[in-house]
């Protein structure tokens, strides 16, 4: 069943107030529990169920790494994410702060997959692949 542009809207919100808010619970609501997070066309992702996913946001969160949503775009049946990350390794070499991007997909009204890009460019083309 494909997402309406209504609910991808509205997941959109809920993914905004859960990452800035560093909200587990409200994360966990909106995964599947079979999410998949990794880098771009890892067969293996790091991250292959909801549990490692959240454990991967809370081993961030205390190591002081802090993200802020600078945009959320719906894009069909996924939600491409620009993320300001700061308080890691990464931002402390980049000025404190290094944008990420992130492409969530949504299937039957949970995030069933989450790939990570350094760049928009890459996530965007990424998004324009055929699934």
């Amino acid at each position: 069943m494909a997402e309406t542009p209504e609910s991808m809207e509205h997941l959109a919100r809920r993914v905004k107030v859960a990452l800035e808010t560093a909200d587990l619970a409200a994360f966990s609501d909106i995964l599947d529990a079979n999410v998949r997070w990794g880098p771009p066309g890892d067969t293996s992702p790091p991250c292959q169920n909801r549990a490692q996913v959240l454990a991967w946001y809370q081993r961030g969160r205390a190591s002081g790494a802090t993200a802020t949503v600078s945009e959320i775009t719906v894009v069909g049946d996924r939600l491409l994410v620009g993320l300001v990350v700061r308080g890691n390794k990464d931002p402390r070499e980049h000025g404190n702060e290094v944008l990420r991007w992130q492409l969530l997909t949504v299937r039957g009204g949970h995030v069933s997959d989450i790939v990570g890009f350094d760049r928009r460019d890459e996530a965007e083309a990424f998004a324009a692949e055929p699934k």
